[in-house]
């Protein structure tokens, strides 16, 4: 199994310290490029709001600009959130880019706000309801983006017609049922939720009914990346996605750190063990080391797909790190 499951990239569009929001969309653009001719299945943006260290708030809008300078690699959210938006202001949205970009979109949906609470009341006239309407605001969203009915009023232009796949995103077992029972492929984010990952998984596979879109469960599971030419250069790499996990629990809302020597001397032992915890499944180290790691994730979770963030400082690195797994994948092939 692990020598033809495909991988894919979820670029979170770090604003790393020192860069312009200009230079951070070039580099989203450049990855996408380089993910392309790596043969890369995917790449995805997720909608962040309000966070200085993030560069995709406007996720349609970027995938746009990295769509115009890719050919065939799929491009995509991961996700959209969808109780900050009207399903049709989406359904537009994608169906644009589905017309631009031909059987290349993908379009991922979560229920978080994906920001502060704060920021979240900005965004929404009634959060509360945005989060209970999420069902419905899916089947909405569905009927926006197939073939509309004769009795349908309300239509999506673009986006009718145009059967942008839906993917549900998730962290707990809430999604993995809801993705099981509309027959949609699912996504579970264990880069930074990992706790339920073999749970939701259990329950989507065990509960899925198939639909119009997917006869079968086809699952993904993110995984955080940093792989350098040694163990001890991914550590050091490394140690910027540490200072990030530790500034959002202090609430310190700053960009992407560049990277320390002592990781020790910036983050608290308490902070440090939070974080080992949280990003368990983050493969970080050589090619030789994230090939183990990442063969004995694959062979646990019998995921269908993995979608990699590289939470690195350096551009350079970062498209290094890129090569180097897809080195490793050559190495699964091989083995």
């Amino acid at each position: 199994m692990t020598a033809s499951t495909p991988f894919s990239i979820l670029d979170l569009v770090p604003i790393a310290q020192g860069h312009s929001i200009s230079q951070t969309l070039e580099n989203s653009r450049q990855l996408a490029v380089h993910a392309e001719k790596l043969g890369y299945n995917r790449v995805w943006l997720a909608e962040h709001h309000g966070m200085r260290g993030v560069g995709s708030s406007a996720t349609a809008v970027v995938l746009g600009h990295i769509g115009a300078a890719t050919q065939k690699i799929r491009i995509g959210s991961g996700g959209i959130m969808l109780p900050n938006h009207s399903p049709l202001i989406i359904a537009e949205q994608f169906g644009t880019l589905a017309a631009l970009f031909p059987d290349r979109v993908d379009l991922g949906l979560g229920r978080a706000p994906g920001t502060d609470m704060a920021t979240a009341r900005a965004l929404r006239r009634n959060m509360q309801a945005g989060v209970e309407d999420y069902p419905n605001d899916v089947r909405t969203l569905q009927s926006y983006l197939g073939t509309p009915s004769a009795e349908q009023t309300i239509l999506a232009v673009p986006g009718n017609d145009s059967h942008v796949p839906i993917w549900l995103l998730g962290s707990s077992l809430y999604s993995a049922q809801l993705a099981a029972q509309f027959g949609l492929p699912y996504s579970f984010a264990s880069h930074f939720a990992p706790d339920a990952l073999f749970d939701a998984l259990n329950i989507y596979r065990s509960q899925f009914k198939p639909s119009a879109q997917l006869a079968q469960p086809y699952t993904m599971a993110g995984v955080m990346a940093v792989i350098a030419d040694t163990d001890d250069e991914a550590k050091y790499l490394y140690t910027s996605l540490q200072q990030q996990f530790a500034n959002l629990r202090r609430g310190a809302n700053k960009p992407f750190a560049r990277p320390v020597d002592d990781i020790n001397a910036v983050c608290s032992p308490a902070e440090l063990s939070m974080i080992e915890h949280t990003l368990q499944y983050a493969i970080v180290g050589s090619p030789e080391t994230a090939h183990s790691q990442l063969a004995r994730f694959i062979q646990n979770s019998q995921v269908d797909e993995v979608i990699f963030s590289f939470p690195i400082h350096d551009q350079k690195a970062r498209l290094h790190s890129i090569n180097l797994l897809a080195d490793s994948k050559k190495m699964l092939k091989a083995s």
